[in-house]
């Protein structure tokens, strides 16, 4: 797919995933990037590294479709995710609020979904950003830090048990467990709230188990699954022992920072499943 790709379109959350998407699709033959950010949550920076950045505020639709036709992109991939309370903040427009009222049951999956339809109407086709960030995606094996004791390894592998049940079941993707007790569960505040959360009940000395997984069909056009130095930040500051992700499903974006907040924080990041 990237081979043929010469103009992409990238709709960009928050985070480094959108700067380092484009950098990836440059750097394997995509010829012109345009992206479309949000105030409040797109790295200014991206602008340094794509064709054209153009700002909208969430929730106005029109203008984004309108924005890649004017500049004849006929694919976009999603990058970066939106916080989820300004999913509720938003003033949407007309088109949103018509996509909107459509939809029986309102989760990233469905909202998604419906932009996804929104902009195929359009004749531009929301592709996943696969091809490009592949390389980025660590296959079973993989771990930086200190090793997981035997502890660890088991509430690494109730936690993935735990993690793909509440995943199945739209709620969230991460837990946090310890000693084979759960302590927090993913819901609509995100992961780093559970992982706040998750480490304060852990007691006085930490050592949480957190495990974050994709869902059982994870549309990967909307929601790559991937874990940074900003989540790794995180777990240091709620003392979380271990940060577990899924083989062959998550991304690990600016590894040599990672490597470090590991061996700083005595804190092991590895994948489980």
């Amino acid at each position: 797919m990237d081979n043929e790709i010469n103009t992409l379109g990238l709709i960009a959350g928050n985070r480094s995933l959108p700067i380092i998407l484009a950098k990836q699709a440059r750097a394997m033959g995509v010829r012109r990037v345009v992206a479309i950010g949000f105030d409040g949550e797109t790295d200014p920076a991206l602008e340094k590294v794509v064709d054209e950045l153009i700002w909208l505020k969430v929730g106005q639709l029109s203008k984004l479709i309108g924005a890649f036709k004017d500049r004849s992109v006929r694919h976009c991939v999603m990058a970066g995710q939106i916080a989820p309370k300004n999913l509720f903040d938003v003033r949407p427009d007309l088109r949103a609020v018509a996509m909107l009222f459509r939809l029986k049951e309102k989760n990233a999956h469905t909202v998604f979904g419906a932009i996804a339809d929104e902009l195929h109407k359009d004749g531009i086709e929301l592709i996943e950003a696969l091809p490009w960030l592949k390389p980025l995606m660590p296959a079973s094996g993989f771990r930086i830090g200190p090793s997981p004791t035997a502890d660890q390894r088991a509430d690494m592998e109730f936690g993935f048990k735990i993690a793909k049940e509440i995943s199945r079941l739209e709620i969230g993707q991460t837990v946090v467990v310890k000693n084979g007790t759960v302590l927090a569960v993913e819901g609509f505040e995100g992961t780093d709230r559970c992982l706040a959360r998750g480490g304060e009940l852990a007691g006085k000395d930490g050592g949480g188990v957190a495990v974050k997984v994709a869902k059982e069909k994870h549309d990967m056009r909307f929601d790559i699954p991937c874990v940074g130095p900003g989540t790794l930040q995180v777990c240091a500051e709620a003392r979380i022992s271990v940060l577990a992700f899924e083989s062959g499903r998550s991304l690990v974006l600016e590894q040599e920072t990672c490597e470090q907040l590991t061996r700083q924080n005595k804190l092991c990041l590895t994948t489980v499943g």
